[in-house]
C-alpha cells in the first residue's frame, strides 16, 4: 500500500474527503451557527474559508492518498482565523502557535499510518515557515486503556458539546452534521504522536507540539509510528465501531 501526502492547493479543494469539504464546525462563527436554521451550501462556506486563509496566510492543508484514493486530510491555520477556537475552557491558543483543527483518516485506511504521515507533513511545512509550535484542542471520551493501534483520530461518542452543532440543509444533513463528535481529534492520539497537554481539561484539553529545531519532532513522530505499526501487527485489524 503506497501512501503519499501533498499540500492542499486552491485548485485542489475538490480533493478533500467528503466530510472535510462540508464541515464548517471550526470555520463558522458559533453565534451565526446557533441563530441560523441551516446553511444552504456548507461546501461553498468551507471553500471560501480555505481560499481566504491560503491567499492571506499560505498553505493550510495536507491531503493523504493511498494508491490514488483520498485517504485523509489535515487542516491548520492561525487561531485568529478559527472562530470556534475561542470557546473552549482551555482557550486561548498560545500566541506563537498554529492551530490544528482537522486530522482525519478515511475508512478503510489505517488511522495510525495515515494520521502520522499527515502530522509529519504538517510539521515539515510549519518548520520550513519558522512556526514555533502546533496546538490542538483534543477530545477525551474513554480512559486511555486502548492500544495505540486501536485509537481513532476523531471521537464519535462525546455527549457534551461546545456550542451548538452546525446544521446543514439537504437529506444528508444528519450524516454530515458538524459537532464535536465528528470534527475534533482524539486527545490520546495527539499524545501518541508527541503532543503534550498544556491546558488540562477532562473533556477538551489543549495540547502542544514544539517545532523548534532542537525538538527532534521527526524522530518523535517516527518512533511513535513504529510503535503503532508494531502494535497493529499483533492484533487482528478492525475499525472501532464496526460490527
Amino acid at each position: 500500500m503506497s501512501t503519499s501526502v501533498t499540500a492542499l492547493t486552491l485548485g485542489g479543494l475538490d480533493k478533500l474527503p467528503t466530510h472535510a469539504r462540508r464541515c464548517v464546525f471550526w470555520e463558522i462563527d458559533p453565534a451565526v451557527a446557533e441563530n441560523s436554521r441551516e446553511f444552504a451550501d456548507p461546501v461553498f462556506e468551507k471553500e471560501a474559508w480555505l481560499s481566504t486563509v491560503m491567499l492571506e496566510w499560505g498553505s493550510c492543508g495536507q491531503v493523504a492518498n493511498v494508491n490514488g484514493n483520498v485517504a485523509g486530510c489535515a487542516l491548520y491555520s492561525p487561531p485568529s482565523a478559527v472562530p470556534r477556537a475561542t470557546l473552549f475552557p482551555t482557550s486561548p491558543v498560545s500566541p506563537d502557535a498554529v492551530l490544528l483543527t482537522t486530522l482525519s483518516a478515511e475508512w478503510p485506511y489505517p488511522d495510525a499510518d495515515v494520521g502520522h504521515r499527515l502530522i509529519s507533513a504538517v510539521v515539515a511545512d510549519l518548520v520550513r515557515r519558522g512556526v514555533r509550535a502546533l496546538e490542538a484542542f483534543g477530545i477525551r471520551t474513554d480512559p486511555p486503556t486502548k492500544a495505540m493501534s486501536d485509537r481513532v483520530l476523531g471521537s464519535m461518542t462525546l455527549m457534551e458539546r461546545i456550542g451548538s452543532p452546525v446544521r446543514e440543509s439537504g437529506s444528508a444533513s444528519a450524516a454530515t452534521r458538524c459537532s464535536p463528535e465528528t470534527c475534533m481529534i482524539n486527545a490520546d492520539f495527539l499524545e501518541d504522536v508527541g503532543f503534550e497537554v498544556v491546558a488540562q481539561h477532562h473533556r477538551f484539553p489543549r495540547l502542544r507540539l514544539e517545532l523548534d529545531s532542537d525538538h527532534g519532532w521527526k524522530e518523535d513522530v517516527e518512533r511513535a509510528l513504529d510503535q503503532l505499526l508494531a502494535a497493529a501487527a499483533l492484533t487482528v485489524p478492525f475499525r472501532i465501531g464496526a460490527a
